[in-house]
């Protein structure tokens, strides 16, 4: 008797993807490739397995640190706390330090190699660099003042005026995410985008996303327990 099962492809491991594959899927890829010295931009339809043997490079510690980047987008925050804050320290923070450099190392080369392309979004590069500087300025007022408050208990309502700046801020990073949406036709690569560009966009779509939830978690899960409304019940 036939068996009429149909059977799912396996999933393409890390090794078998080409290093243009795991540049658009796995934002943070194109750093370690760039350290590493492989193209995934013009030799980019070449399988890691490959790429790495050419290269002479040990494919477990590649699989490893890509393995790395998979990392889930949404996990269970902490209720506590200074748990919370470890959280968004770790989760947040110390990724937005990571992805900034990248995205605007890649956006000056979109821009400069495609320059006369009607869809090059000029100005990409110098948006990137206001936001980092923003982002940079407004995460050390949090680690600085805002989350030490905060670990020792802020009693008194002492945590409320930065909150307030940060919650201003926090609307101001909201005006920056319209702009790069803006400038990118909401992170969308144009057809034929070569791999940076395309690389460039989902690491923006994913910065974008970090962001909000990051901004999210702040502001309504962290901040109300230290605003008028919820001391009194803390």
């Amino acid at each position: 008797m036939t068996d009429t099962t149909l059977a799912h492809p396996a999933p393409v491991s890390l090794a078998d993807q080409t290093l243009a594959q795991l540049a658009v899927a796995l934002p943070g890829a194109t750093a370690l490739f760039r350290r590493h010295k492989l193209d995934f931009c013009c030799g980019g339809q070449i399988s890691l397995r490959d790429a790495a043997a050419a290269k002479g490079l040990d494919l477990p510690t590649l699989e490893a640190a890509l393995a790395a980047l998979e990392r889930p987008d949404r996990t269970a925050e902490p209720l506590d706390t200074a748990a919370l804050i470890d959280h968004i320290l770790s989760r947040y923070h110390a990724v937005h330090r990571e992805q900034m450099p990248e995205l605007i190392r890649m956006a000056r080369r979109v821009e400069a190699v495609h320059r006369d392309h009607p869809q090059v979004p000029a100005g990409l590069s110098a948006l990137l660099e206001q936001a980092e500087q923003e982002l940079l300025d407004h995460m050390a007022k949090e680690e600085e003042i805002l989350f030490p408050m905060m670990r020792r208990g802020a009693g008194g309502g002492m945590a409320q005026y930065p909150i307030r700046v940060m919650r201003q801020e926090h609307h101001s990073h909201g005006e920056m995410i319209a702009a790069l949406m803006a400038r990118t036709q909401d992170a969308t690569p144009p057809e034929g985008a070569c791999t940076t560009w395309r690389a460039l966009y989902a690491g923006l779509a994913r910065l974008v996303d970090d962001l909000m939830q990051h901004i999210h978690l702040e502001n309504n899960q962290l901040f109300p327990a230290f605003e008028p409304s919820k001391t009194g019940a803390a």
